[in-house]
């Protein structure tokens, strides 16, 4: 007599499943921290002001249209005269009134590290607060973006190896960071000569 075959209870076998389920659901961990990591501030209340209020004189804007034309503050400008450009806005030698304004600082030398320094190392100057807002056309091509912030960054690494070469009898560029001397002359020159630079999103501009 033949033996039969017994039957698997899909009751359970479903039960089992189910449990199995909720048991990885449980156990497995999922990446909830990604996308903005930094905390943003809290709502501000309905009396609160949150507009920040900037002299025009010390903005520069700098833009590129559709058509990759350069404007600078309004004004068509070929891009090998943007450098110098720049660099007058940031040093206003003339202390013009329609360039930025300037605030006096002291900053921290090495002592004994330049004969143009007090004994104490402290230079004690005027700094621009002046800030390039670079903005661009959405329908701007990425090679023409490029060369234009090309030359501010140009611009401001002029005017730091200047002064380095100036002060410290080298280039800006060769300082070394590991050497705690070089490396306050590095953190020094990048205060008075500093990267304000912002960078706007990409938006639709009639011009």
């Amino acid at each position: 007599m033949a033996r039969e075959t017994p039957e698997v209870n899909g009751g359970s076998l479903a039960d089992i499943a189910f449990l199995l389920l909720i048991f990885f659901l449980v156990t497995t961990t999922m990446d909830i921290d990604t996308g903005i990591t930094r905390l943003l501030p809290p709502e501000p209340e309905d009396e609160q002001e949150t507009e920040v209020k900037v002299n025009k004189r010390n903005v520069l804007v700098v833009l590129l249209n559709r058509s990759d034309r350069l404007m600078v503050g309004g004004e068509e400008m070929d891009r090998l005269d943007l450098k110098a450009k720049t660099i007058e806005f940031f040093t206003n030698p003339a202390n013009d009134v329609t360039l930025p304004e300037k605030e006096n600082v002291e900053i921290q030398f090495p002592p004994g590290s330049s004969s143009l320094l007090p004994p104490d190392g402290i230079w004690r100057g005027q700094v621009s607060k002046g800030v390039i807002s670079l903005q661009n056309d959405r329908s701007t091509t990425y090679g023409k973006y490029l060369q234009v912030q090309n030359e501010l960054v140009a611009a401001v690494n002029e005017l730091r190896d200047n002064f380095c070469n100036l002060y410290f009898e080298m280039d800006y560029a060769d300082l070394n960071t590991a050497n705690p001397n070089e490396e306050m002359i590095h953190n020094g020159i990048r205060k008075i000569y500093k990267m304000n630079i912002s960078e706007s999103e990409p938006k639709n501009i009639n011009r």
